[in-house]
């Protein structure tokens, strides 16, 4: 079905199929509902864009235990000289209350100069527009000087486990090398062309249990109160860790729960829980920041008692969550400057070279080939009423074409 919805969109008086023409590409891909880790028709529609550009593809389900099973796209197009990756994904985030939309969150609906939908801006427009940028330079029989892949997952808004880390080792295992890789992330705070991604900061989370004695909240003297104990520790880690670094800012530590999972007012608990997040710079490792947080733990275990009469430590135990991600930096000038030229020849701005933000799948990227960040504005992502310019989506086109043809160039 969504090969047909492709075909059947042409250009007017003219020969080109819908590939070339954003909107429409993005129009098909939003009709997809692939939350997470639903593929949604969204793979299938992108399938049916590329092949027709002569582009070899291919879909693969990995699996792990625990987690969802989760399809991807690897496509390519086949040349001599250097490779180019383009990476992204079309899985979603879930729309929330899709009532306070303002239009029907998989309608793909335009109105006032902007198409709504979820994944407009995270990130099936930054596909949209690469698929009609390469549309575009292979009009008229142009061809590459070079190869040119896709490599698109269904859980960077998940999991992150069946998608970009095993299609990479799946591509590398059958040979695929790659010379630079581009990933169409929403980049830009305010206007298309601020702000191009050189690096990410790592990312390390962890859960923090104080264990103490339930009891009486009349008879305190006969319990421990784990909640005395976890204030203490918690205080202990906010401390600022360092004052940033020449590519980077701060790190930084956020609280992200506290939970004890009392439902009665007068038992003192037998446990407290806190889960934090730490956004890190390259002034740190994940294991050199691991100790610093066990340091920071221990000695106000030692110092913040569960009560002042009390002589022993807090008795606490920390577990570190899913697996850290690595800060790293791009420095490879052919790539930067060829992006960044791009953006400045079409929008007149020379972009800002950044670090800043969260984190995305350019993480595992980095481990196989240079990598940089560049899409559309981001001021909607994971909002109600998510939606993109029109008039950026041509604008971003244009960058990637130009882009196309200044790296392979």
């Amino acid at each position: 079905m969504a090969r047909d919805m492709v075909r059947a969109l042409q250009y007017p008086g003219t020969r080109m199929t819908a590939a070339a023409d954003p909107l429409e590409n993005l129009k098909i891909l939003v009709r997809c509902p692939s939350v997470t880790p639903a593929e949604g028709g969204a793979l299938g529609a992108l399938a049916a864009m590329l092949e027709p550009l002569g582009f070899a593809v291919e879909r693969m389900t990995f699996s792990e235990p625990g987690t969802p099973d989760v399809e991807n796209l690897y496509a390519r197009l086949s040349a001599n000289g250097p490779h180019l990756m383009f990476a992204g994904h079309t899985d979603v985030v879930p729309v929330g209350d899709a009532a306070a939309w303002t239009h029907p969150p998989f309608a793909a609906a335009v109105a006032n100069g902007m198409l709504y939908g979820r994944g407009a801006v995270d990130m099936k427009g930054g596909i949209a527009c690469f698929v009609a940028a390469v549309s575009r330079h292979l009009a008229g029989g142009r061809r590459l000087n070079g190869s040119l892949s896709l490599l698109i997952t269904g859980d960077e808004e998940g999991p992150s486990v069946n998608g970009t880390p095993k299609l990479l080792g799946w591509a590398a295992e059958r040979g695929e090398r790659w010379d630079a890789a581009l990933v169409g992330e929403p980049t830009n705070p305010e206007a298309l062309g601020d702000m191009i991604k050189i690096g990410r900061r790592g990312s390390l989370s962890g859960l923090l249990t104080v264990h103490g004695r339930q009891g009486h909240v009349a008879y305190p003297h006969l319990a421990d109160n784990p909640v005395r104990g976890l204030l203490g520790l918690l205080e202990a880690l906010l401390p600022a860790m360092d004052e940033g670094s020449q590519n980077f800012q701060p790190s930084n530590l956020e609280i992200t729960t506290v939970d004890v999972g009392n439902p009665s007012a007068n038992v003192i608990p037998a446990k407290a829980t806190a889960a934090f997040n730490i956004r890190f710079n390259d002034l740190w490792t994940p294991e050199t920041l691991a100790a610093e947080i066990h340091n920071r733990l221990d000695r106000a275990a030692r110092r913040n008692k569960h009560r002042a009469s009390r002589t022993d430590a807090v008795d606490f135990d920390l577990v570190w969550r899913d697996r850290p991600s690595e800060v790293f930096l791009t420095h490879d000038e052919k790539l930067i400057e060829a992006l960044s030229g791009s953006v400045a020849a079409v929008t007149g701005r020379r972009p800002a070279l950044s670090t800043t933000g969260g984190t995305s799948d350019a993480r595992y990227i980095k481990d196989f080939c240079p990598v940089v960040e560049f899409g559309l504005v981001g001021q909607t992502m994971h909002m109600v009423d998510e939606r993109v310019a029109v008039a950026d989506l041509e604008t971003l086109t244009a960058i990637y074409q130009r882009f196309l043809s200044d790296w392979f160039g």
